[in-house]
């Protein structure tokens, strides 16, 4: 079992930053990938940035550019620097965990929102 605790959201205005960080506990050494989706009113859940224990990311096209996704050395926790923050960013974000028995973890979510 895997569990995630996001933090560091909240309201921001447009071209401002912020900094979400995810908690992982319990079988951390299952954990073969983190990452963050969004998800925003009426809308489906979509991915924003994975990173793999190997450091590769993938970015969601709408992020490219101004999204940071990393981890630190022990890989227990991940962050996503968000820059240059735009209102269709608004969304709840939530941390992802990824076993390599393919197992998947959700943290509960953490509010972003963009605006003026």
């Amino acid at each position: 079992q895997v569990q995630l605790v996001e933090s560091g959201g909240g309201l921001v205005q447009p071209g401002g930053s912020l900094r979400l960080s995810c908690a992982a506990a319990g079988s951390i050494d299952s954990i073969v990938a983190m990452g963050w989706y969004r998800q925003a009113p009426g809308k489906q859940r979509e991915l924003v940035a994975t990173i793999t224990n190997g450091g590769t990311t993938n970015y969601a096209d709408s992020v490219l550019g101004r999204f940071t996704i990393s981890r630190d050395n022990a890989k227990s926790t991940v962050f996503l620097q968000m820059n240059t923050l735009k209102p269709e960013d608004t969304a709840v974000y939530y941390c992802n965990a990824k076993t390599r028995l393919f197992d998947i973890y959700w943290g509960q979510g953490t509010q972003v929102t963009v605006s003026s």
